[in-house]
């Protein structure tokens, strides 16, 4: 089975994380952040992970610390359940509305950290602060060593725009995880 459990402690924040890529969409996310949690349980739905999130941390500050730290560490856990990356498809891509809004994303599991994120400015998403979301997509490319580009072609509610952008990222996972054949997907042999 492709899993994999990590755990990151610092002075800032607390994460443990299981993850499952070839389980069937559940999971349990703990963290004092409820949009956050609410927006992870739907990655996990469209990418057919299995995960679990335990975090914790100074809030109190902002959520900055937390949500890049639990992006690190899933970017960390989804390179080591992925091992050497062989018969992967690598790639994936969608475009998904929620109402009025249009998220286009584009994964490539191409083992260089590279984010391209042109959302409108959103001030807020909720009760958390719009940039902490980039912050969590930076950690998640950088710990996963990612190629991640997400783009907003229409929207307005900020909420409608950020979960089309983690379904998305689910749907894109969902199909770069798929298995198609035995080997690496590279011409240079690894990844």
């Amino acid at each position: 089975m492709r899993t994999a459990a990590l755990e990151r402690i610092t002075d800032e924040t607390q994460i443990k994380i299981f993850l499952n890529l070839d389980g069937s969409g559940n999971s349990t996310v703990k963290t004092p952040i409820g949009i956050f949690n609410h927006f992870l349980s739907l990655f996990c739905f469209f990418s057919k992970i299995d995960l679990e999130v335990n975090a914790s941390g100074d809030i109190d500050v902002d959520e900055h610390h937390l949500m890049e730290d639990t992006g690190i560490v899933l970017g960390k856990a989804l390179k080591a359940a992925l091992g050497e990356k062989r018969g992967i498809a690598r790639f994936g891509w969608s475009a998904v509305p929620m109402d009025e809004a249009l998220v286009l994303v584009s994964l490539d599991i191409s083992g260089r950290a590279y984010l391209n994120y042109e959302l409108p400015v959103l001030e807020w998403v909720g009760k958390v602060k719009g940039e902490s979301f980039k912050e969590f997509f930076l950690g998640f490319v950088r710990g996963g060593e990612l190629t991640l580009h997400i783009k907003g072609l229409s929207g307005a509610n900020s909420h409608h725009i950020m979960e089309s952008t983690f379904k998305g990222l689910g749907i894109c996972l969902r199909s770069a995880k798929a298995i198609s054949d035995d080997r690496i997907p590279s011409t240079k042999g690894v990844i």
